[in-house]
């Protein structure tokens, strides 16, 4: 049977095979395939009559059983979701509402609330508890060819960069993906990231579209990885390796504590051996894997599963798991450093999974080679420029870190710069400087002591809570190294 091409039929196509069987665990909800199915169908229609085709509509959600009716509900539509975070800045998503050309906004009435959009009522979402609210003055779409699904991430410019997702695209993800890692009907699946954060897509379709359930754990359970996936029976997790510290930390992963879980499946940010030994510890009959890939390249393009034997896992130079050999149908090519005596280089990506050019074409310029002109779309050929560092080594590709300023933070992408643009806007600020140190967002100033407080304050008033250090101090001055430039290396030591 041929794979489906549209991103819902993924979900439409489970939901005909196992009518019966659960589809959804969430917020104390259990939704069966066909109970699912009728309540996307009732929101889709109420869509359809009420948007344009081709609209974008925003979810303004976390992991609850409405947000996953919406999210459903936009795709059936042949709408194109923007997932949008409540606890973000309510200046932030309003940017982002404007940079995406969003046309309606569904989501929690208090998020809404926050948002204050002198937008048309559209009524109640069916199938959910949810106001619809249309903007009346955004023009119609160009075109009905709308995207799946359109994210941002953070930007050098301090301004998000929209990137779209094509039907195509993420088919061409589900395909590979469920070879790397299959899923059976009726097995239970963990969806442990929040819907801004494209991992949650592969979650959600991977699990759907194999007839399996779906099962969310609250904010609250996630702290507990271990107690959520004994009491909920889950098969399959997958979750940034952030889960994993913070369970270790705990003291959950004792030997044994999690003997039904059958795979994990982390992604996001760099997956240490270290933590891979304390989660494999606790799941011993659990088969690791560690995946990677850049939002541009749909969520996933290589994935590594670590041997069943642990005495035959591999020894890295930076300690990290490898991230494997990019799936069949990507292309893709390491980019030598412009020095010859190092062993690694940028990683170049093509392919099937490849989107085609970010929502402001402008951002375009520099992401691709062949090169994409200023305002230009990239040729249907041309390489993503990753900007990740990585060598060819025996085991697959070993990611050593990023060739710019951009970090994971519990698998967000960050760039610094954003970040540190964001402090220097606090009048207590100098000079500012933010970097990863133990895996946490730190940061240090120059200019007025006394005021770390009052300078995160006004820092979360601009970023998502990802992106507000964790901690702050202040320095009189900053090292310099013997270019003259700040020394991070001597910061991260203090």
């Amino acid at each position: 049977m041929s794979e489906p091409r549209d991103l819902f039929a993924w979900f439409d196509r489970a939901a005909a095979a196992h009518p019966r069987a659960v589809a959804l665990v969430a917020d104390g909800h259990e939704m069966t395939y066909d109970r699912l199915a009728a309540a996307v169908a009732d929101a889709a229609e109420h869509l359809a009559r009420s948007l344009p085709p081709a609209a974008r509509v925003g979810v303004l959600a976390t992991r609850t059983a409405d947000a996953y009716v919406a999210y459903l509900a936009v795709l059936r539509a042949g709408r194109t979701v923007v997932p949008l975070h409540p606890s973000f800045p309510a200046a932030r998503t309003l940017q982002t509402l404007d940079s995406a050309s969003v046309h309606a906004v569904v989501g929690d009435p208090g998020g809404l609330e926050r948002l204050r959009l002198p937008w048309r009522d559209a009524g109640r979402l069916p199938g959910t508890s949810w106001p619809l609210r249309v903007d009346p003055a955004r023009p119609a779409p160009a075109g009905d060819d709308a995207p799946a699904y359109v994210l941002f991430t953070s930007g050098t410019t301090g301004k998000p960069k929209g990137i779209p997702i094509g039907h195509a695209n993420v088919s061409a993800y589900l395909e590979r993906f469920a070879a790397v890692r299959p899923v059976g009907p009726g097995e239970r699946a963990s969806q442990c990231f929040d819907l801004t954060f494209d991992p949650s897509v592969s979650d959600m379709f991977a699990t759907w579209g194999a007839g399996a359930t779906l099962v969310v754990p609250t904010g609250d359970q996630l702290r507990d990885p271990v107690a959520f996936v004994n009491d909920f029976g889950v098969d399959h997790w997958s979750s940034v390796p952030s889960v994993a510290s913070l369970a270790r930390r705990m003291r959950r992963l004792s030997p044994g504590a999690m003997p039904r879980l059958r795979t994990a499946c982390f992604a996001g940010e760099a997956l240490t051996l270290s933590q891979a030994r304390a989660w494999r510890a606790a799941a011993p009959g659990c088969r690791v894997w560690n995946a990677y890939g850049p939002t541009e390249v749909t969520i996933t393009c290589s994935a590594y599963r670590l041997p069943d034997n642990v005495a035959d896992w591999p020894e890295t130079r930076n300690g990290t798991v490898p991230i494997g050999t990019p799936y069949p149908d990507v292309r893709w090519r390491i980019e030598p450093a412009a020095d010859p005596s190092e062993s690694s280089g940028e990683l170049w990506l093509a392919g099937p999974q490849r989107f085609a050019g970010y929502l402001d074409p402008a951002d375009n310029t520099g992401r691709f080679s062949p090169g994409a002109p200023s305002g230009r779309a990239p040729d249907a050929e041309a390489f993503y420029r990753t900007g990740d560092n990585v060598a060819d080594t025996p085991d697959g590709l070993l990611h050593l870190g990023r060739l710019d300023q951009q970090v994971q933070v519990n698998g967000y992408r960050v760039e610094l710069s954003e970040v540190e643009g964001a402090l220097r806007g606090h009048p207590a600020v100098d000079e500012a400087v933010a970097f990863l140190a133990d895996g946490e967002l730190v940061a240090v100033h120059t200019g007025t002591p006394g005021e770390t407080g009052t300078i995160l304050d006004a820092v979360a008033r601009r970023l998502p809570p990802y992106m507000v250090p964790s901690r702050i101090w202040h320095e009189p001055s900053l090292p310099l190294n013997a270019n003259g430039k700040i020394d991070r290396r001597v910061l991260q030591t203090r």
